[in-house]
């Protein structure tokens, strides 16, 4: 099984709905690594790194997203390595602050 990371960024109702928790909820889950923080345009961004198919089941959640939310895009690029230094040291999975 090889490895995967994808950069998400979802718009729409998703942030003051819970989308962080959840998606970190999930995330943490399916035991992937990676981050997720709002942004100052209302967006949420995400990186997830783990099994391909792993990978794949959480961007397609995050099309959906926690019961308050509602999507109205979503764009999945290919991660690179770098995005997951982004994390706080010792941890898998990060919700950091917005930016």
């Amino acid at each position: 099984m090889s490895g995967a990371i994808r950069h998400v960024t979802v718009r729409g109702r998703v942030q003051g709905v819970g989308y962080r928790a959840w998606v970190e909820d999930e995330a943490t889950s399916r035991a992937l690594e990676g981050w997720v923080r709002n942004r100052r345009d209302g967006s949420v961004e995400a990186v997830f790194s783990g099994p391909d198919d792993v990978v794949s089941a959480m961007v397609a959640a995050c099309q959906r997203g926690p019961s308050l939310a509602r999507v109205d895009g979503m764009r999945a690029d290919v991660g690179y390595p770098d995005l997951l230094n982004l994390r706080r040291a010792g941890e898998r999975f990060s919700v950091l602050p917005t930016v």
